[in-house]
């Protein structure tokens, strides 16, 4: 079964109908943290079937290795995977440094690294709190600042889009680190935005919540998830990774290049209408 997830990650699109032109990021470089599963291994894909190449980053080399061939045999474009923890400066800046000798440039800086497990905030400890903050908030700026200072800066600026959650928009069950690190990572898009946005960097969020197919949706919840959730999605299904995927590469094109500093809520409607229940608190806090 585990080495079944590990496949489903790393599990291309069966087909893709294209909403944008397929050149749409042609000559463009993407640098993604956690690129090499899950959501952001489909981020990549979208981006690279636009023709973008891409860097992915990650703690787990071999995996990062067997996803970027599986990117590069789809779609023709390069690749490079590069082992990272992004809670380590000199690695990120490293990484950085390996990217921009490889392509000479990098255009687009999706942060989706994410540390996350189910945990009530009573029995949290605080190194837990910490490292989730480590990986989510302090990784998110590690990386946004070496790209900004190593690239974006002196060579007209860049796209800067993170991937966070809906969980503090209503204060989930069992998710207090991770819904506090995701607003974190909120705030301070709204500071780079004001800061860089001269140098021409944009910086936007894309929320997700919650997405099938995924080593999130299975460890934090899976089929336990309360019967009525999707009766109570306006749009009634959960998402998948194409969803996220797309209203990525909506936020890396020039579609959006007069937005920054907006989040781009990717769940359906959900964050609206699943009011967080003491029923599904108990329902969860069973797993």
């Amino acid at each position: 079964m585990a080495d079944e997830a590990v496949e489903s990650d790393i599990a291309c699109l069966d087909h893709y109908d294209y909403f944008f032109r397929p050149n749409l990021l042609s000559g463009k470089v993407a640098f993604i943290t956690g690129g090499g599963s899950g959501i952001g291994f489909t981020i990549t894909e979208v981006l690279m079937r636009h023709q973008c190449s891409a860097v992915i980053v990650g703690r787990k080399f071999e995996r990062l290795k067997k996803a970027a061939k599986k990117l590069e045999d789809l779609t023709g474009q390069k690749c490079l995977p590069v082992k990272v923890d992004v809670r380590k400066v000199n690695e990120v800046e490293a990484a950085v440094d390996m990217a921009l000798k490889q392509f000479s440039r990098i255009d687009i800086l999706v942060n989706g690294a994410a540390g996350n497990f189910l945990c009530p905030a009573s029995q949290l400890s605080y190194n837990g709190l910490k490292t989730v903050f480590d990986i989510d908030a302090f990784g998110t700026f590690n990386v946004s600042k070496a790209v900004y200072n190593k690239y974006f800066k002196n060579n007209g600026g860049g796209n800067i889009i993170n991937i966070t959650a809906t969980l503090h928009y209503s204060g989930h069950p069992l998710q207090c680190h991770a819904g506090s690190a995701k607003a974190a990572i909120e705030g301070m898009m709204r500071h780079l935005a004001v800061e860089w946005g001269p140098d021409g960097v944009r910086v936007n969020c894309v929320s997700p919540g919650a997405v099938k197919d995924t080593e999130g949706f299975r460890r934090l919840g899976g089929k336990r998830v309360p019967s009525n959730y999707v009766q109570n999605v306006p749009l009634q299904r959960l998402g998948t990774r194409r969803d996220v995927a797309d209203a990525t590469l909506f936020l890396a094109s020039g579609a959006s290049a007069f937005i920054t500093s907006n989040t781009l809520i990717v769940d359906g409607g959900s964050w609206m209408t699943n009011p967080v229940s003491m029923a599904t608190l108990k329902a969860i806090s069973k797993l």
